[in-house]
């Protein structure tokens, strides 16, 4: 792992030291790598093979899938509880969403960054997809289609919402 000293985080970030911890983005980006080498260590113990190409329908639906799961992790308000130690609430957004912002130092801040953020978060479902996809691709495939038809019905709630809304503005 990278070793990041005060000087360096310091010198990285000389108008708000205290709001990038470094220190704890490389915990956090070791942890991740530690994940996808025991994935791909267990993998090959397995005889488990990568595809040589996957299938366009997959990634699509992996797209959805890790849209989905990343923003239910990030932004669902069932799921504060699973941030609160890192999180702090700030406002309701929008449909069942909300905002928080991240809470603590080093390697508590980092997560909660991670853990508010979709798109950081889309990494690690994406990559826990994958895994899926190598160790039990049908099982794995279930759950990203639920995933993917809970996005659609997402998108079609507010296209819903939208429709009902301009026919009384009308």
């Amino acid at each position: 792992m990278v070793d990041i000293d005060s000087r360096t985080a310091r010198a990285y970030a000389r108008k708000a030291p205290d709001e990038r911890p470094l220190r704890g983005y490389a915990t956090v980006l070791g942890a991740f790598a530690g994940a996808a080498g025991v994935v791909a260590g267990v993998a090959r113990l397995m005889g488990r093979e990568l595809p040589t190409r996957p299938a366009a329908g997959d990634v699509a639906l992996m797209a959805l899938a890790t849209h989905k799961i990343s923003r239910l992790i990030t932004k669902d308000a069932v799921t504060s509880p699973l941030r609160a130690p890192f999180t702090q609430f700030e406002a309701a957004a929008g449909e069942s969403e909300l905002n928080e912002s991240p809470r603590g130092h080093g390697a508590r801040h980092a997560v909660g960054e991670l853990l508010t953020c979709p798109f950081c978060t889309g990494v690690w479902v994406a990559g826990g997809l994958a895994a899926g996809m190598v160790f039990a691709p049908r099982l794995t495939r279930f759950g990203m289609g639920v995933a993917a038809a809970l996005a659609g019905s997402d998108f079609l709630h507010l296209a819903y919402d939208a429709a009902k809304k301009q026919a009384s503005a009308d």
